[in-house]
């Protein structure tokens, strides 16, 4: 059994099946982790979620902060936006199932076999491995729980950037949700800024990635995430943390990791988004 980590496919699924044919993926004996951003901004959102969700306990997907747009969305009954691309989710036949299959999703994932941990962005310097995993869960319970229209208009914001284990209410949720789905920077203090989404080197000089943040309590920990499409490389960082977001809805690649062997494998994409212009 071979278990691949798949970067941002935001609603790309012509390259997905691209890359899962180079893979020679079997869905019999293999598995895939895909590390959120399903869906948005890329032309055949609906199609990736009945693909990775038709997969069952074959696939996982770790939410994004574009997963959780549309959830939003949905929950508000509103239109997709001018910059979203997901109206095709709203508009399905099949757009509960969809969408409840999506809310029932982790924020982060520790995968059995290898024990690589998998989120979306990122985590707070300050977390432990078994920290951020109670924490995913409990955040993940009022995304999926019956109260979470209430989090989805409590979900949006900045603050507070500093984790607390005091920190209570939608304040506790919404800083647990912008690290897994949102961090890029922290400062030396461990305060999340996620304000500057260039790669490294363009942000100001007291800011560093979060996976350089100095004490980072899981630098010890093997970690993949997306999200962070201008980072500029892919590869580890210490040895311990990998980005895997190749900017395929930009024209780039979308990449998988094995995550038993450590190849890369990754397709060309022909962009549905020009970067500069549709950010």
């Amino acid at each position: 059994m071979t278990t691949y980590a798949i970067g941002d496919v935001q609603g790309c699924h012509e390259p997905l099946r691209q890359l899962l044919e180079r893979l020679r993926f079997d869905p019999a004996a293999d598995r895939l982790i895909f590390l959120g951003d399903l869906v948005n901004r890329g032309p055949q959102s609906a199609e990736v979620l009945r693909f990775v969700r038709g997969l069952g306990d074959r696939a996982v997907n770790v939410l994004g902060n574009h997963d959780l747009h549309l959830l939003a969305v949905a929950a508000r009954g509103d239109k997709a936006g001018r910059k979203d691309s997901f109206q095709d989710v709203l508009d399905a036949p099949d757009r509960e199932d969809l969408l409840g299959w999506l809310s029932r999703c982790p924020l982060a994932y520790e995968d059995p076999e290898t024990g690589v941990l998998a989120v979306h962005a990122g985590v707070a310097p300050q977390w432990t491995r078994s920290k951020l995993l109670a924490l995913a869960r409990e955040a993940a319970d009022r995304i999926s729980g019956p109260d979470a229209g209430e989090f989805y208009a409590h979900m949006y914001g900045d603050d507070p950037d500093l984790w607390r284990g005091s920190l209570k209410g939608w304040k506790r949720l919404r800083f647990i949700v912008n690290c897994f789905t949102r961090i890029r920077y922290c400062d030396a203090e461990g305060r999340i800024d996620t304000r500057y989404k260039g790669a490294p080197g363009t942000q100001p000089a007291h800011l560093r990635p979060w996976f350089e943040a100095e004490g980072r309590r899981t630098a010890q920990d093997t970690i993949v995430f997306g999200h962070w499409s201008t980072l500029g490389r892919v590869g580890w960082s210490n040895g311990k943390a990998m980005g895997l977001d190749t900017g395929c809805v930009w024209g780039g690649r979308l990449t998988a990791l094995n995550l038993q062997t450590g190849e890369l494998t990754g397709c060309a994409c022909p962009g549905a988004m020009r970067p500069g212009v549709d950010a």
